[in-house]
């Protein structure tokens, strides 16, 4: 029975230290602001977005197909246009979200873009508003802030709204360290088996705690776009991963 105790007070003993260094202050870094997306102000344009929703929700091909532009539909990819021109706007959709593929979330997805009622405009694409939108910011700052911390784009997200509560484990109960601004912040690794419901975070202070997941966004998300087509707006383009035309 010593011999378990024992054992069972070493591995408490681990288990706290590793939390201890988990949880262990990160170097500092120079915060970079943001400005939140906002909500596209108009009616056409939220006909759409109910229009396309609807359509994902029946997985209507049909009723999705009349939504795409019929010409110059686009699929950005790692900084270039990769549309097979010989195909449909409504098939190059299909193959950027996994549509015809079984055990795809795609429709999900689709559908998920079509409730966010933000929008931004994407670079080199004038006149037209890619959703979700995505955050107004200085790049150059934020590859300053990518070379003074040797890191990665992938490794920083930003909050989706302000005064987000940070927490110094992955639960609501427990105490606040910090509260976020609109910034970029920091994600740090994590080794968790199952799908996270708390990321951990580093502040610009270098604290660093929990946050719920769904309260950061990734930085540069896959985005669906709309565009004009004779007067009206229609799904005109792509831009991120999907599987291979």
């Amino acid at each position: 029975m010593r011999i378990l105790g024992a054992i069972a007070a070493c591995a408490a003993l681990l288990t706290a230290a590793a939390a201890a260094a988990q949880n262990r202050d990160q170097p500092p870094y120079r915060p970079v602001p943001i400005v939140l997306p906002k909500p596209v102000s108009d009616e056409a344009f939220d006909a759409l977005r109910k229009q396309v929703g609807e359509a994902a929700q029946r997985k209507d091909r049909a009723a999705l197909s009349n939504l795409v532009v019929a010409q110059g539909f686009f699929w950005q990819r790692d900084n270039r246009n990769i549309v097979d021109k010989n195909k449909s706007g409504y098939d190059v959709l299909a193959a950027a979200l996994g549509l015809n593929n079984k055990e795809s979330a795609g429709w999900e997805i689709l559908a998920s873009y079509a409730d966010d009622p933000s929008a931004s405009p994407p670079p080199d694409r004038p006149g037209a508003l890619c959703a979700p939108g995505g955050p107004a910011y200085d790049r150059k700052a934020l590859a300053d802030l990518l070379n003074a911390t040797n890191s990665d784009v992938t490794e920083w997200g930003y909050p989706v709204s302000a005064a987000i509560e940070v927490h110094d484990a992955p639960q609501a109960s427990a105490p606040i360290v910090d509260k976020l601004g609109l910034y970029f912040v920091r994600l740090m690794p994590e080794t968790a088996a199952n799908p996270p419901s708390y990321l951990r975070i580093a502040t610009p202070s270098g604290k660093t705690g929990y946050v719920s997941v769904d309260s950061i966004a990734p930085v540069g998300n896959d985005q669906i776009c709309f565009v004009r087509e004779s007067g009206a707006w229609k799904i005109g383009g792509y831009i991120g991963g999907g599987e291979p035309q």
